[in-house]
């Protein structure tokens, strides 16, 4: 079985996550940026606000198929409690039919307000979702920025 990890990062916590899964499972990795750069304030202002709407941010382009893989590890910070919009965006770009895993790292309190509608979201793409977790990673969104 083909696997993928793809994240978006923010501060770092999650890309350390995403190069520890990959290593481990000797899978690509593959890293999402934001179209433009975001300053921390306008990042987690307008970022939290778009994330609790489940509004997607426009990105950079992919420069991997996912087509191309089986199962797909998909992993972004926890903003308000949502996936950050990176992951929406993520999302539109899923293909049906993959086997999915998703993390998300926060250093509070995690995504278990947002879990039943972000699980919803990867059934709608007609994909199995195998794994969900949180990984809190102890550092609070304010004390860095990649």
């Amino acid at each position: 079985m083909k696997t993928v990890v793809i994240y978006y990062t923010f501060g770092g916590s999650t890309k350390r996550e995403a190069e520890r899964q990959a290593s481990e499972l000797k899978a690509p990795l593959y890293r999402v940026k934001d179209a433009r750069d975001r300053s921390l304030l306008a990042a987690f202002i307008s970022g939290s606000l778009l994330a609790m709407r489940r509004k997607a941010v426009a990105i950079q382009p992919l420069d991997i198929d996912l087509n191309n893989y089986d199962r797909i590890i998909i992993g972004c910070p926890v903003w308000a409690g949502y996936p950050a919009p990176a992951f929406n965006a993520i999302l539109e770009r899923l293909p049906a039919g993959k086997e999915v895993e998703l993390f998300f790292c926060s250093g509070g309190s995690g995504s278990q307000k947002s879990a039943q509608g972000t699980k919803a979201m990867i059934e709608k793409k007609n994909c199995t979702l195998i794994s969900y977790r949180d990984v809190h990673t102890g550092v609070q969104p304010g004390k860095m920025k990649e």
